[in-house]
């Protein structure tokens, strides 16, 4: 039976108090649109004390919940990473209520939940907050405009491989098509990249993988999450960092036709006046505090904002939910090519005041 469509603000719940803490915040920034009933956990500490500080219900197990819940957010490991997450996802489709799972999901289990989700009449989706941060938003922009006018003519990528979905979903929004997925040879000797050739849809693309895991703090120690760089006849476009600056780099074209260096420094053809490196739109410079506290809360409320348009006017995601499939089938083919990340046990954190940097670079500035 088709649910009832809701009221303006959804009755939502966060399961899982790791992760799901963002999911909380990100709901707490969206007062007009949800109403936090409660956190689903194991009934730890931590979980208790996260239930206290937004102030809602705990709850221990899905039977516990109540039955006018719209939204679970559910923020545990999938299947896939040998969690319990897509189990709970479909056990909560079953009940009739709508479920954004956070990403990854395997193509597999996606398509279970998608399927229990038609069968009671709710909607399924995966939640993926990193294309919703302002930098890569800016990125994924700028490129489509970009491959507008030019074709791509490379692709350089690097990113750490526990967001290697994320990676695969900002390619294909940003990209006309990353169909055909084609490896080529994967490089593994030495140092802690694994590097892939191959292309792209049809443009040669080289991908740098951090393939590495710490097993008892698998979600630290990536030496980066997301570096993109297009490159087209005019330039390149590039993606600096998940939170950086978003650079536009033309091409250097030295006129054939200048007699001398007196015509360089006179005559300026126009496409020399151009900086060789343009940032586009406003700096992205942000501490880590105010990534974790106010971007990533604010990329999930995005996401949760769009699920809840979806709700109310009973959106046809038939098409969302194809895409979806392919990103979660694309990364899964991903991953096997790479295979198991080398586990680096025993990482610590050592870290380097960016003020004993800027003397050096001052110093430079003030020697010439």
């Amino acid at each position: 039976m088709r649910r009832k469509t809701p009221g303006k603000q959804l009755r939502a719940i966060v399961c899982g108090s790791t992760f799901g803490q963002f999911y909380l915040e990100a709901l707490n920034l969206l007062p007009e649109e949800f109403i936090i009933d409660g956190l689903l956990a194991r009934g730890s500490e931590r979980s208790a004390q996260c239930a206290k500080y937004y102030g809602i219900n705990l709850y221990t197990e899905a039977g516990q919940l109540p039955d006018n819940i719209d939204l679970a957010c559910v923020v545990l490991r999938s299947g896939v990473l040998g969690g319990k997450g897509t189990d709970l996802s479909q056990e909560l489709l079953a009940r009739g209520i709508h479920v954004i799972q956070e990403q990854p999901v395997h193509h597999k289990d996606m398509a279970a939940c998608l399927r229990v989700a038609r069968q009671n009449g709710v909607l399924f989706q995966t939640g993926d907050l990193y294309v919703q941060l302002p930098a890569v938003r800016r990125f994924i922009a700028c490129t489509r405009t970009l491959l507008n006018r030019q074709n791509a003519l490379y692709i350089d990528a690097a990113f750490a491989s526990q967001v290697s979905y994320p990676m695969v979903h900002i390619l294909a929004e940003a990209l006309p098509s990353i169909r055909p997925w084609r490896t080529g040879t994967v490089s593994r000797e030495g140092g802690p990249f694994q590097v892939l050739t191959g292309t792209l849809g049809k443009t040669p693309a080289v991908l740098r993988v951090h393939n590495e895991v710490d097993p008892n703090d698998p979600d630290n120690y990536l030496h980066l999450l997301h570096q993109v760089t297009i490159g087209t006849a005019g330039g390149s476009l590039s993606l600096t960092d998940t939170h950086g600056d978003v650079i536009w780099r033309p091409r250097l074209h030295i006129t054939k036709n200048l007699g001398t260096f007196g015509d360089l420094a006179g005559a300026y053809p126009e496409h020399l006046l151009e900086n060789s490196t343009e940032t586009l739109g406003p700096s992205s410079s942000a501490s880590y505090k105010e990534i974790l506290t106010k971007q990533w809360p604010g990329a999930i409320a995005r996401d949760l904002s769009s699920m809840r348009e979806m709700i109310l006017e009973n959106f046809d995601t038939a098409m969302k939910s194809q895409q979806a499939l392919l990103y979660s089938s694309q990364w899964q083919e991903l991953t096997e090519t790479l295979g198991y990340p080398v586990l680096r046990p025993g990482g610590s954190h050592q870290p380097l005041p960016v003020s004993i940097l800027q003397t050096e670079a001052e110093k430079v500035a003030v020697n010439g």
